[in-house]
């Protein structure tokens, strides 16, 4: 047996064993606070995060949000835990099926594969902003009447997905609108009520 401190001189920490664990005891009862940091990366120095709570500042369907967030905090846990705007699904947590889709600066985006810190800045619109006044949007009345949904897990990831498929091709082929969804997946397939409410919205002018 030996005397922890007797091995402070060694250590070129100049830090004995008994005073590590003092030290790590008292770190682990005070909450993770963030500091800013950088580091270089490139030659430039880069800003690093966390790990504990960042201020986070979100545009989502035309509202500002102020939030205290990890940095490893994904979109799809910021709305759904942080803001309960709950539209987007998470499926797969994988960015394969599609449930969690988002428009992001118009642009559908997997809201699971992108980080909240990350989405600064961006405009972000959820399944909910696309009703109306109490009016459903084109697109959502027309999954209705093609019974372009069953369990309706994957319908709000396909309807945003619809929204920015529709802007950007307003006169789809059928092969357009097979390639334009194909990153979503409905486990119910209900893939031909999904093309047929998409080639309305379309005949309609969504």
């Amino acid at each position: 047996m030996y005397d922890d401190d007797s091995t402070k001189s060694a250590d070129p920490s100049g830090v004995s064993r008994r005073e590590f664990l003092k030290i790590s005891t008292i770190t682990a009862a005070v909450p993770l606070v963030s500091t800013p940091a950088t580091v270089m990366a490139a030659g430039e120095e880069v800003p690093v995060y966390g790990p504990g709570k960042v201020p986070i500042s979100l545009s989502i369907n035309g509202k500002k949000y102020d939030l205290q967030l990890e940095p490893r905090v994904t979109l799809l846990d910021a709305l759904r835990d942080s803001l309960d705007i709950t539209g987007a699904k998470r499926v797969c947590d994988k960015a394969e099926c599609g449930a969690c889709t988002v428009l992001m600066d118009n642009k559908p985006v997997y809201a699971c594969s992108v980080l909240a810190i990350e989405a600064q800045g961006k405009q972000i619109a959820t399944v909910e902003s696309l009703m109306q006044a109490g009016k459903l949007h084109p697109i959502q009345q027309a999954f209705v009447e093609h019974d372009g949904s069953q369990c309706g897990f994957c319908t709000p990831g396909f309807v945003v997905a619809a929204k920015a498929f529709v802007d950007k091709h307003p006169n789809p082929t059928a092969d357009d609108i097979r390639r334009g969804l194909s990153g979503n997946l409905c486990r119910c397939g209900t893939y031909a009520g999904i093309r047929d409410a998409i080639a309305q919205a379309t005949r309609k002018g969504a």
